[in-house]
């Protein structure tokens, strides 16, 4: 007879608590952005380099937001360059 065998790893909850947050998509955010008045026209003077990490980064957590669902890669990339763009853009205003 053999016995149950049970995994080693604790559940930490971040699977339900993923998947019951309610997320924008991209499109979302992309219409919010837009009907703010947010997305700048010229994206403010940074490094090519640190410009593209940030948006890799909001890239990614879009992304994972979304629970990685294949095909939305340009559209998470689109979004978060408006978002970066945006961001770097108030801090130059203030």
């Amino acid at each position: 007879m053999t016995a149950k065998r049970e995994s080693p790893r604790k559940s930490t909850g971040k699977t339900k608590a993923t998947k019951g947050a309610r997320a924008l998509t991209a499109r979302a955010v992309l219409t919010i952005l837009e009907a703010s008045g947010d997305v700048p026209a010229n994206p403010p003077p940074v490094g090519s380099d640190l410009r593209w990490q940030m948006v890799a980064a909001e890239a990614y957590f879009l992304a994972e937001r979304r629970g990685f669902e294949a095909g939305h890669d340009l559209e998470d990339w689109l979004t978060a360059e408006a978002i970066v763009d945006s961001r770097l853009r108030a801090t130059e205003a203030a």
